[in-house]
């Protein structure tokens, strides 16, 4: 294999690692919410009002293996768990600034062919 292909199969294989984290309907949703600082699971869940508990915590506990949250329990009557951005969550920023502005554009487009 030459050197123009190693890079191509290296992109490739960095690319589906990143797909792989992020992929799914809810998981650049809380991801988005937890920019906006550390929260509470019912806090997360009202930012992404359609979301049922149970995929919440699914995609929570993915995230955070994945390394992307980070679960705090606080010792509290009753315990007090908040999930925040690791730091590989938090260099997510540009890039998710990136799929917005994307988005933003793609919806511009969209509309104008319907109209």
């Amino acid at each position: 294999m030459n050197q123009k292909d190693q890079v191509c199969q290296y992109k490739l294989l960095a690319s589906r690692d990143a797909l792989e984290v992020i992929q799914g309907k809810w998981r650049i949703p809380i991801i988005i919410a937890l920019t906006h600082g550390t929260k509470r699971f019912g806090e997360i869940q009202r930012d992404i009002s359609d979301i049922s508990p149970k995929m919440l915590s699914q995609e929570l506990k993915a995230l955070e293996m994945n390394k992307i949250v980070k679960r705090t329990l606080h010792d509290t009557m009753p315990v007090t768990t908040e999930y925040s951005l690791t730091p590989l969550g938090e260099s997510m920023t540009n890039l998710l600034n990136e799929i917005l502005n994307w988005g933003i554009h793609f919806r511009e487009e969209v509309l104008k062919r319907d109209n």
